[in-house]
């Protein structure tokens, strides 16, 4: 509880930097919430990392540990952007997200699903981190798009409001977030193909009809649509 703790009081105080940035456009605001972003991703590793020494996989055993696990994607894979596409402003986003879903976390309780042995695959594992890391960039995808819309709005406007000279151009903008789209849609493909495998070694069958598995298609076919007719 105490390292969830200090996870989330980094998470907030690049919030904090994050949004000074956006309001004062210094860049060391920038810098301070960057690092502050990634030495609570740190921690979360270490947390994460004891709890999957101490299960013997990635906890991933209650809505809880799920979430923590979908916070520390999003962090990552924010920061692995930050360093590739320079988008600077998306921080505004990503890191209020990543601090409210670990501020749930702490208002859940951490009762156990159990370990079940059906856990211990590596299978599973590249199961888990794989959807986990396509769902946080299209997370991020759509924090691109919301930033998309209100710099459109603001260049259509008579008059230039707060984020006209406070957002980057549409052309970079609308590149991160296609990147952010093609990087999910890749992860969450391999994450059901290594999913299908997966339930094949437990189950003796790649597909049941679970809901899950249902509703991971249509996502999956949803992307697809959506990427063949920007493609085309």
């Amino acid at each position: 509880m105490e390292l969830t703790i200090i996870i989330i009081l980094f998470y907030i105080f690049s919030t904090a930097g994050y949004f000074a940035f956006l309001f004062f456009q210094k860049n060391y605001f920038y810098k301070a919430g960057f690092f502050l972003l990634l030495a609570g991703f740190l921690f979360h590793c270490a947390a994460i990392g004891y709890g999957s020494i101490k299960s013997g996989h990635i906890p991933v055993h209650n809505l809880q540990e799920t979430l923590s696990i979908a916070a520390w994607a999003m962090a990552g894979v924010f920061l692995v952007f930050q360093y590739k596409i320079r988008l600077k402003i998306l921080g505004i986003y990503a890191a209020p997200l990543v601090t409210g879903i670990m501020a749930v976390t702490l208002w859940l309780p951490q009762t156990s699903a159990g370990v079940n042995n059906i856990f211990n695959s590596l299978w599973f594992n590249f199961h888990i981190i794989a959807i986990f890391i396509g769902e946080a960039s299209f997370a991020l995808a759509c924090g691109a798009g919301l930033l998309y819309l209100l710099q459109e709005n603001a260049i259509k406007a008579k008059k230039r409001g707060f984020f006209y000279k406070r957002l980057p151009s549409l052309d970079l903008i609308d590149t991160s977030g296609y990147a952010c789209l093609v990087v999910g849609f890749s992860m969450i493909t391999i994450g059901l193909i290594t999913g299908f495998v997966y339930a094949k070694l437990i189950w003796g069958r790649f597909w049941s009809w679970d809901p899950k598995e249902v509703w991971s298609g249509i996502t999956w076919l949803v992307y697809a649509t959506l990427l063949h007719e920007r493609l085309t």
